[in-house]
């Protein structure tokens, strides 16, 4: 067992070192000498995001880009756990990320909240300990397969919470059947009429969506457009679908609980993303608030291996692989702030769907 723990550790450092190198641009001193050194270093971006713009637009979004360019170097000069990234949103303003990534988790309406009682909504059982590490991204965890599909781009849709919950539900196929099936964030986004598509929508509707129509289909069968279609697809397509039997919600501002629900398989949270949209990769320790409009998929929990060590989740995102590390973020845990929501609120919300 103490052999097997630690190969699983091991894994996981080279995984996350890996991840660094292949998210970021780096940025010197020189890079920010000069105009042409700062264009050099946009058009560096540029290639590396797949980014085209024309010239008129290159030029106003140079202005923002050497802005976060400026901010992105000075912060990292410091000493801070974790590190910001000239990712994606490099010319980007902050209200523009807003308006396109970061505000798409919605809160639940009063009916909804009235009829959880007669689904499967509750406490998960009680378990006397859990693993000191997990990771469901890693094949061998607990004798399984991988349960977490690749990294999936909301682009400007602000589908965050279709993308949260097909991951839960493609976790828990993955553990209940042995195979890895990526879902359709699309057809969410077309069909659940719960929600409001591109407009945000929340994970918890989308369970229940795909308890009481048809189940989810294949990304492969109904693949993501990043815009509402205007009409659902679903009643054409004759493939078969995977279904769940219910969903579960984990006691708020109760840490154990939660590492409890994510020893047993992913589970969609929703998080505060202001202060952590620019992260680049270590472990993201706030400062952050608590105004919960992202929703995002937590897929494991470990502690850092180093002289001061720091518990930390393991969440993955949908903003695409070369946002924070390969698409991941890694955020503290045991941090409360006294108010025991734990950082930016991650304690708040979180559920996941039932498979038998």
């Amino acid at each position: 067992m103490a052999r097997a723990i630690a190969t699983i550790l091991l894994m996981a450092i080279v995984l996350v070192a890996a991840m660094q190198l292949a998210s970021s641009v780096d940025i010197t001193h020189t890079d920010l000498e000069s105009e042409k050194s700062l264009w050099a270093l946009y058009d560096r971006w540029c290639e590396h995001h797949n980014v085209g713009r024309d010239l008129g637009e290159k030029a106003r979004r140079f202005s923002v880009f050497k802005e976060n360019a400026r901010m992105v170097h000075k912060f990292n000069q410091g000493d801070a756990r974790y590190k910001l990234s000239l990712n994606l949103f490099g010319d980007m303003t902050d209200e523009e990320v807003d308006g396109g990534y970061g505000r798409c988790s919605n809160p639940l309406p009063n009916s909804a909240k009235q009829r959880q009682g007669r689904v499967t909504h509750g406490v998960l059982a009680t378990r006397d300990n859990y693993p000191m590490y997990v990771d469901w991204r890693m094949t061998g965890y607990d004798q399984r397969p991988s349960a977490v599909t690749n990294v999936k781009n909301q682009r400007g849709c602000g589908a965050c919470w279709a993308f949260a919950a097909t991951a839960a539900v493609e976790g828990i196929n993955s553990i209940r059947t042995r195979k890895l099936v990526s879902f359709s964030a699309q057809q969410l986004v077309d069909c659940d009429k719960g929600s409001a598509g591109c407009g945000g929508g929340n994970a918890i509707l989308a369970f229940k969506y795909m308890m009481g129509h048809v189940g989810i289909s294949t990304e492969a069968d109904y693949p993501y457009y990043a815009d509402e279609q205007g009409y659902c697809l679903v009643p054409k397509r004759k493939n078969p679908v995977v279904t769940i039997d219910g969903f579960k919600e984990v006691p708020p501002k109760d840490e154990v609980a939660l590492l409890q629900a994510v020893a047993a398989q992913p589970v969609v949270v929703v998080v505060d993303t202001k202060t952590f949209r620019r992260y680049g990769g270590g472990v993201f320790v706030g400062p952050c608030g608590t105004n919960r409009t992202h929703s995002m998929t937590m897929v494991g929990y470990g502690t850092t291996d180093e002289t001061d060590p720091i518990d930390y989740w393991i969440i993955k995102n949908s903003w695409g692989p070369k946002w924070g590390e390969d698409g991941y973020i890694r955020l503290a845990r045991g941090v409360s702030g006294g108010t025991n929501e734990g950082l930016c609120g991650i304690l708040m919300e979180a559920s996941y769907p039932v498979k038998n």
